[in-house]
């Protein structure tokens, strides 16, 4: 009896999270639904009521139209240069020093990395001011550099990531390689980084949702309309085409299509990264 009870309880338990997680779900697809129903109508069938969720004609001249009006070609392909080299840096830089981190031991290593995790406790509005009196005086203004240059010098958050999945992998590995004659640098790209392939595609995922989605940076450093990304051009789009709301839906689900595309299919390594990057402190 008290084995049947159990079992209705555990089943209980199960039926009630399944109809929170779906009415969680339908809150958050709402929205996203709403939005690719609106990207396919015509202006007229917005203020239908009840809402028709599904267009009837199907206006894909909304799509023709986004690419003919406006440059977001050319937007998107900002987007792919900023984010490719964004998320090389990302790995480079962050890999570099967490390898440092976990795997050399010199005086004031930890007190060195207490400082760095603790500048992400400050606010980034305290430092763009400064930020961008400094990028100025260099020249860099207009240009990409601000937004890719520090990212190849390694970001706190990777960073970590990154060194608490190193320190996971056995030293014994690190010992036999300098037996057989390898150096560090040949044991980083020969031994840890191909071992850390889960770790690496999840900050490359953190990267690549930064940098595509990344509005304030291109919005302090960036004049030229020439060189906007997708935050800024959607941005743009919207304050011109306020009233064209098929067209804006367009817009939002063009941009923001690749970054469910990506998490749909890095979804296995993003979870094995969360997952085995905590294993080791």
């Amino acid at each position: 009896m008290r084995s049947l009870t159990r079992t209705s309880r555990r089943r209980i338990a199960i039926f009630a999270t399944l109809v929170v997680l779906t009415a969680g779900s339908i809150l958050y697809l709402g929205p996203l639904g709403w939005m690719i129903s609106t990207a396919l109508k015509t202006p007229d069938q917005i203020y239908d009521l009840p809402i028709r969720w599904i267009p009837d004609p199907v206006d894909w001249g909304n799509f023709v139209e986004l690419f003919t009006e406006v440059p977001f070609a050319q937007y998107i392909g900002n987007t792919v240069v900023l984010t490719a080299l964004g998320v090389l840096g990302s790995i480079t830089g962050s890999s570099l020093a967490a390898y440092g981190f976990a795997r050399f031991r010199f005086r004031g290593r930890n007190a060195l990395f207490v400082v760095m995790l603790s500048t992400m406790m400050i606010p980034v509005w305290v430092t763009i001011v400064p930020s961008y009196v400094f990028f100025g005086e260099i020249g860099w203004l207009d240009t990409y550099l601000p937004i890719l240059v520090p990212a190849f010098f390694a970001t706190p958050f990777n960073t970590f990531l990154l060194r608490q999945f190193f320190l996971s992998i056995p030293q014994e590995l690190d010992e036999a390689a300098r037996i057989d004659g390898a150096g560090s640098v040949r044991i980083f790209f020969q031994i840890i980084l191909p071992l850390s392939v889960p770790a690496l595609m999840m900050v490359g995922l953190f990267s690549f949702l930064f940098f595509w989605n990344d509005y304030l940076g291109p919005l302090i450093y960036l004049q030229s309309q020439e060189l906007y990304p997708l935050s800024l051009g959607v941005a743009n789009f919207v304050g011109t085409y306020n009233q064209n709301y098929p067209l804006m839906m367009m817009a939002a689900m063009v941009s923001m299509l690749p970054c469910i595309a990506l998490f749909a299919i890095a979804q296995k390594w993003f979870m094995q990264g969360i997952v085995i990057s905590g294993v080791k402190g």
